[in-house]
């Protein structure tokens, strides 16, 4: 344990506490084969915005594998809004040089591990201040392994009361995977 692990650790468990700031880790401790099995997860109850912040993240990492599979589970996520075809070209604009963006954010996935997480998967999200200004709205962030600023997740809240994904903003780009440095 290093000199200031201790002080570091004192300081995030402090700054988890105050200022109407929470952070939540979103375990999945079995990735689902298919839409079926995405919709049977607990968190698919949409019941919070961070379940459905942690669960986008989930959605994306199937895209490079299978496209289609990837979208119904976002559509799933969006309730009442399914993906327009520009939104769903602006999605495959995003993963055409960047397939590990989604990966980047699980906890233990950083550039230098190629973005491979550790298990169980965990998406740790948390709230700011100014997370709820807007009623029936809650912006939540995700941190990457691959980038010095979290990423935004805007999740709107509908008569159901589930938290449905309204705007995405975490397939921008990030640190390339240090297997794809030539220089390293």
């Amino acid at each position: 344990m290093g000199l200031f692990d201790n002080l570091k650790n004192q300081v995030n468990q402090f700054s988890r506490s105050v200022g109407g700031n929470k952070t939540v880790d979103v375990v999945f401790p079995q990735l689902p084969d298919n839409l079926a099995g995405f919709c049977a997860l607990p968190q698919a109850a949409l019941a919070t915005p961070y379940d459905t912040a942690a669960m986008t993240v989930l959605a994306f990492c199937y895209y490079p594998k299978n496209k289609e599979l990837s979208l119904s589970m976002v559509d799933y996520l969006r309730g009442p809004r399914p993906l327009s075809p520009t939104e769903k070209s602006f999605i495959a604009d995003r993963f055409r040089d960047a397939d590990y963006v989604p990966r980047s954010y699980f906890v233990g996935s950083t550039y230098q591990n190629d973005y491979v997480p550790a298990k169980p998967y965990t998406v740790r999200v948390f709230e700011n201040p100014y997370s709820y200004e807007t009623e029936n709205y809650a912006k939540i962030f995700i941190n990457s392994g691959g980038a010095d600023n979290p990423r935004s997740v805007m999740m709107r809240k509908a008569k159901d009361g589930k938290w449905y994904l309204w705007e995405q903003y975490i397939l921008v780009g990030i640190r390339a995977p240090e297997s794809t440095n030539p220089w390293a």
